[in-house]
């Protein structure tokens, strides 16, 4: 009798812990939308028009909270070595690549921890997040695809019900209070297909957007573990073309109407994400690894413990709209000790594919109605004194966010020649000396 008591007790005690570890690892929602009498009227016809049919009312309730915090990867690189303080841990190397097959269900604000259905029939599994490299695309970083695409399912649930009215929509902090500010606008004249994906648009441009200023951070002193500077990571060459893939998946899943629950949103995001680096073509982990061995002393150096800055050599500064991916040129390749592992990778011709996300919708330029607003908190200052204060003195937009990059760039190429003089041995440095970049 005791035994079945404390068994019960056992069982209870675990189903309550998964369910607080659900609850903590995403947030939930269900939104019901009402028709409007158009709607209604329409579905009533002999012929339904579907434009009619579309006009539906989301209500204020389906506001989501956004992502407090971005999911926990990747370093650029493979099999890192980790330093934690002063001392670099011996025998520890970091491995993050992934390969299609392993990508596990997508959760919505997945943090470190979920447990999902990648499908109703299927069992549950977590995300596992990494870099895949592909023949179209590049070195892919799926946390940054995963929370763009998330941050954009948040906001199209708060901006939809408001569309046309003034809102402030509070972000998370991270070197400074930030907000998105939407001003007033006519959208009378559009129809509800039209203002769906208006919202749509909106969303995914500013979820974009928090990337970019997440980069800017990163560089100006952000931490989201304490002890570690994320210097590092600023700027990486995947990071942005990883974040606007996200931002393109996830506006796929609005436009479809695929994401009035989070269990629908994270079964189509699942195959979405999987669907789209198919297409991208995808190599194995393997290859992946062996692409990193490629343009280690280049593109990063893997003599560099993290957090250390010039552990990442090649780094992306051009913020915007547009999107190109870096592929490993096959002459790389070619001179590289790892040759006979990626031979494969270039049997047909790799061609990057660009992405760009649209500013103009149905009449309305998105940038001049919708900004996101940063201001730097006093303890993060310091890290601005290469920038000129107009540029961030009094709070800054997306529309500075380039400008003050270059900034942050020509301070790195400064740093970086600095780095490479005293560590002549690397490829790079041996490559810009010979072209009469370096001294």
């Amino acid at each position: 009798m005791m035994f079945h008591s404390q068994k019960r007790v056992i069982l209870l005690s675990v189903g309550l812990m998964v369910s607080l570890v659900s609850a903590c690892s995403s947030s939930e929602w269900q939104v019901s939308a009402t028709p409007s009498d158009s709607a209604v009227s329409a579905a009533l016809d002999n012929q339904p028009d579907p434009a009619l049919l579309r006009d539906i009312a989301l209500p204020q309730q389906a506001a989501m909270t956004l992502p407090t915090s971005v999911r926990p990867c990747c370093a650029f690189g493979n099999g890192q070595k980790v330093k934690l303080g002063a001392m670099t841990i011996p025998f520890y190397r970091h491995a993050n690549t992934i390969s299609l097959e392993d990508l596990g269900a997508h959760a919505y604000e997945a943090g470190s921890f979920s447990h999902q259905k990648s499908a109703p029939d299927e069992g549950r599994s977590g995300e596992n997040n990494g870099i895949i490299y592909t023949r179209k695309g590049g070195f892919i970083d799926l946390a940054h695809v995963r929370d763009t695409a998330d941050n954009a399912v948040a906001l199209f649930y708060q901006i939809h019900p408001n569309l046309g009215e003034k809102q402030s929509i509070a972000l998370p902090f991270e070197i400074g209070p930030r907000t998105i500010e939407i001003d007033r606008f006519e959208v009378k004249l559009l129809t509800a297909t039209q203002r769906w994906e208006l919202a749509a648009a909106m969303a995914v441009r500013l979820a974009y957007s928090m990337a970019e200023a997440h980069e800017i951070a990163q560089y100006h002193g952000y931490r989201s573990f304490g002890p570690w500077t994320e210097d590092v990571s600023a700027y990486s060459p995947e990071d942005l073309y990883s974040n606007m893939l996200g931002a393109k998946i996830a506006l796929a899943v609005l436009t479809n109407n695929l994401a009035m629950t989070r269990q629908q949103y994270n079964y189509h995001m699942t195959s979405w994400i999987a669907a789209t680096l198919d297409w991208l073509e995808p190599v194995t982990a393997a290859e992946t690894d062996a692409l990193f061995d490629v343009i280690d002393g280049y593109w990063w150096d893997s003599n560099e413990p993290m957090p250390n800055k010039f552990m990442l050599l090649k780094r992306h500064y051009d913020l915007g709209e547009h999107q190109s991916p870096y592929l490993v040129p096959m002459d790389m390749a070619k001179n590289s000790d790892t040759w006979s592992d990626v031979v494969g990778v270039y049997e047909t011709p790799n061609v990057a594919h660009d992405l760009s996300l649209a500013n103009h919708v149905h009449g309305i330029t998105i940038d001049n109605v919708a900004k996101q607003w940063l201001h730097v908190d006093a303890k993060f200052e310091s890290h601005f004194e290469h920038v000129p204060e107009s540029l961030w003195r009094d709070g800054f937009t997306q529309q500075s966010f380039l400008a003050l990059t270059r900034y942050n760039e020509k301070l790195d190429e400064t740093l970086l020649s600095e780095h490479l003089s005293q560590h002549s041995h690397l490829p790079l440095a041996i490559e810009q000396t010979s072209q009469g970049e370096l001294k």
